[in-house]
């Protein structure tokens, strides 16, 4: 009979280390499946608890890659600006900060400014610019017609023969206008991509030498632009919809219009500061500016379009991450509430797994394990709605929107973070728990 005791005893006692050498040796895999089994368990409350997550996460990933896609335009379009380009105009073309109404009433500059800036030493080429437009609306006020065919809403430009020194104006067909044509106020002019297209449906080739009606005047087509790159915001670039010709013509068809931009290219982009200081200095004595008074005109380069946008993507991300922010957080708190009532709810299988052998540090990982899986399923389904987002408003409403693997990557850390920060006190709060009191728990 004592054989047959010591036998059973035996026998239990092996089981018995079994179950603790299996409680104390779960792999890693194991415990996040025993996490995902206790989640399905609990679908709905899991589901509203990572709610915070989701939209958080959602909103960093769809913020960061309108951001991203917004970023290659914009540089894109700072290149194409050139380094050693300068703008002179009568105020800074774009704030951050209210605009003084002092500015609007500063005196417009001359285009003959633009002669005396092409003498100076570091300066190669000036050329004065001057649109027709509605600020407000950032689109042209101008009709351009051929026969039924017609064009709305057309930017009308005017610059001087020099312009060509300054930028490439990448024409496709035909020619550009030259000293002739401006000396003779020429109606001559060079239709954009989209203006040729709606003008003549049947081909840009058939444009050159064909006459258009702009506010009433005939003009011959003497020349077509190449498409631009995409807008800023993504879709057409309102470049293309855009009809040059001599500023000495555009004054003619509107005479009360002299608000002048001047461009200017550097001789080379190392004396860019150089060339700065001389047509600051040709144009306060030409405004007649004393030495204490500040200037009434704005110069500036590319840097200052590259430092205005970094300003701007800096406050965007500064509000994308206050709003993921508030669901991050209320999202962690529905985490580590989950996890509490959790614990409370599975205090005698703690008590349980605590009497058979398994350590303080087994329940802590257990519990740690389980939360951090919420908040990285919450990180999951935020990064799949946010890349759904990303190709919702790059394919259907043509943003620039490309996802970064960075902030991807970045999400999924943070969730993470979210998961082991709020989870570890439900974690802590079981794993002291006293293995008797617990048992005893009803």
């Amino acid at each position: 009979m004592s054989t047959i005791a010591n036998t059973l005893a035996d026998s239990r006692t092996g089981r018995l280390k079994a179950l603790v050498r299996v409680e104390n040796s779960l792999k890693l895999s194991e415990q996040v499946a025993l996490a995902l089994d206790t989640l399905r368990k609990n679908l709905l409350r899991s589901a509203l608890t990572i709610l915070g997550i989701v939209i958080g996460i959602t909103t960093v990933i769809a913020v960061s890659s309108v951001i991203n896609g917004l970023n290659d335009n914009v540089l894109g379009g700072i290149r194409d600006l050139g380094s050693d380009t300068i703008i002179a105009y009568r105020f800074p073309w774009a704030s951050l900060s209210r605009p003084p109404s002092e500015w609007f009433t500063r005196k417009e500059l001359l285009p003959e400014f633009a002669d005396d800036m092409a003498n100076l030493p570091h300066v190669k080429a000036a050329s004065p610019s001057m649109r027709i437009f509605q600020p407000q609306f950032g689109v042209g006020t101008s009709d351009v017609r051929h026969g039924s065919n017609r064009a709305k809403n057309v930017i009308l430009q005017g610059n001087s023969p020099s312009i060509t020194q300054i930028f490439d104006l990448k024409i496709a067909t035909g020619r550009e206008f030259n000293e002739t044509d401006a000396e003779h106020h020429a109606p001559v002019v060079l239709l954009g991509f989209d203006t040729v297209n709606l003008l003549f449906p049947a081909g840009s080739d058939k444009a050159v030498g064909q006459e258009v009606t702009i506010d009433g005047q005939l003009f011959t087509v003497i020349g077509t632009l190449q498409k631009r790159r995409q807008g800023i915001s993504g879709g057409s670039n309102p470049e293309d919809n855009i009809a040059l010709m001599p500023v000495t013509t555009l004054r003619k068809l509107y005479p009360n219009k002299r608000d002048y931009v001047i461009f200017a290219k550097a001789s080379d982009p190392k004396y860019v500061t150089e060339a700065v200081e001389e047509i600051r200095d040709l144009l306060r004595r030409k405004r007649r500016l004393s030495n204490e008074k500040p200037d009434d005109f704005a110069l500036f380069t590319s840097d200052y379009f590259l430092d205005l946008w970094n300003k701007i993507s800096s406050l965007i991300f500064i509000l994308m991450f206050a709003i993921a922010s508030v669901g991050l957080l209320v999202g962690g708190i529905g985490v580590m509430n989950i996890m509490l009532v959790s614990v409370t709810e599975r205090t005698r299988e703690i008590g349980v797994r605590k009497a058979i052998g398994a350590k303080r540090s087994n329940i802590l990982m257990q519990f740690l394990i389980e939360a951090v899986t919420l908040s990285a399923l919450g990180g999951i389904i935020g990064v799949i709605l946010g890349a759904g987002l990303t190709a919702l408003l790059k394919y259907a409403v043509h943003m620039p929107a490309e996802l970064s693997g960075f902030w991807v990557f970045t999400a999924l850390i943070l969730c993470a973070l979210i998961g082991i920060g709020f989870g570890i006190y439900p974690a802590w709060k079981a794993a002291r728990l006293d293995p008797v009191e617990a048992l005893r728990y009803e």
